[in-house]
């Protein structure tokens, strides 16, 4: 199968070194290489950010990557390539009039903006998968939302029109469904997990505190990390580790790091609060494998990428009861689901856990178990092969007998 995945702002190839890879761009990156292995010829279109990047590049995972002239040739903030993708649709649309694929894959809605106008020009599936939906974000976010105003409006067109949208999670597939979108063009399709870099037998980083505790994530409040902090006050003879930078400027001159220091201040766990800045992909597993407790306390969550990784090297989940932490995180069997997500009931939720190593480990067994089975990104490719299967339901048999 000839698959034609866009991917406007988040290239696979963008540097894996950062903590801020692992989202889309991540996403991108390891589905192309699973369904690549598979036997399916995929070619990822991107915007180009670098005025030195080749138009065309062969990862050495076997995808294509193609960088796409719209706009100027720098990095931009998300929030300002709408203006461009008008450039990006019609080069998509000149590009299949003589390199013609099967499917169109779309990720993010100024993908699928774009992949949406392109494809209709030459009559071609598209399939969506959104990764965040603006009604969720404006939800959680209220003012602080920067998403353009239109962003909903667009969405609900570009879910209505899709052959199929692809859900990270259950609670994803509620909003669609609010949003208008026919539940059967919608398909469950969690990401995965690399389970042969997160996994519990390498090394850990030293630690020094006699328990524990880790939060990971970007360095931007709605992932909750003041939660953390202020349930430390409750949890003695514990450190918590907070890995991530935040957007756009340096951790020690962030506001958000800022804001956080002084809530560990109030709170009088300053010495116990240690905030590591950005970590690298390389890094995370062997702080994930340092923790007793890994914390997942955002607002909201799309996927909750983290809460795999830890459950994958081994480590029970303390998360809130949110999006796809829902669907990730078994309570009571692998972690803990706590909500509302406030200090005391997450101080509540991890106590035990610290108390008692048996219970640790046998969650930790568990949610190891439940994240090698369920979230590979073989499966995933899997998953998401059916849902191309859904979306093109006249060539199933053609399908069925090629192998897709």
């Amino acid at each position: 199968m000839r698959i034609a995945v866009v991917s406007e702002h988040a290239s696979p190839l963008a540097a894996p070194g950062v903590l801020a890879f692992g989202g889309q761009s991540g996403h991108v990156a390891e589905l192309s290489a699973a369904m690549v292995r598979r036997g399916h010829e995929v070619t990822v279109y991107t915007r180009r950010t670098d005025p030195r990047a080749r138009a065309q590049v062969v990862t050495g995972a076997g995808y294509r990557v193609i960088h796409v002239p719209a706009g100027p040739p720098v990095p931009l903030p998300v929030e300002q390539t709408l203006s461009h993708l008008g450039e990006f649709g019609t080069y998509l649309q000149r590009h299949w009039a003589r390199d013609t694929p099967d499917l169109v894959h779309a990720h993010h809605w100024m993908s699928g903006l774009a992949a949406e106008l392109a494809a209709r020009v030459h009559n071609l599936p598209v399939v969506v998968s959104f990764h965040t939906l603006g009604v969720v974000k404006r939800r959680h976010e209220g003012l602080a939302d920067t998403s353009p105003r239109s962003r909903i409006r667009f969405e609900r067109m570009i879910a209505t029109r899709a052959a199929q949208v692809l859900a990270t999670c259950a609670d994803e597939a509620v909003e669609l469904a609010r949003m208008g979108v026919p539940r059967f063009r919608t398909s469950v399709v969690p990401a995965g997990v690399d389970a042969t870099r997160f996994d519990p037998d390498g090394p850990a980083l030293e630690r020094s505190a006699r328990r524990r505790v880790v939060s990971v994530g970007k360095l931007v409040r709605r992932k909750g990390f003041e939660t953390a902090i202020k349930a430390l006050q409750e949890l003695p003879s514990t450190e918590l580790l907070v890995a991530g930078g935040p957007v756009g400027d340096d951790v020690e001159e962030g506001s958000e790091a800022r804001r956080l220091r002084r809530v560990a201040d109030e709170y009088g766990v300053a010495d116990r609060v240690r905030l590591l800045g950005t970590v690298s992909r390389a890094r995370l597993p062997q702080l994930l494998r340092s923790a007793d407790v890994v914390l997942c306390t955002p607002w909201y969550a799309p996927f909750g990428r983290v809460a795999l990784e830890a459950m994958a090297c081994r480590k029970p989940v303390v998360a809130t009861a949110v999006g796809g932490l829902l669907d990730t995180v078994v309570d009571g069997v692998t972690g803990r689901l706590v909500a509302p997500p406030e200090p005391i009931a997450v101080a509540r939720a991890v106590r035990p856990l610290l108390d008692d190593a048996t219970l640790r480990e046998t969650w930790g067994v568990a949610g190891y178990q439940r994240a090698c089975t369920r979230y590979t990104w073989e499966r995933a490719a899997i998953d998401t092969v059916a849902a191309y299967r859904r979306a093109v339901p006249e060539c199933a048999e053609r399908i069925s007998s090629s192998g897709w």
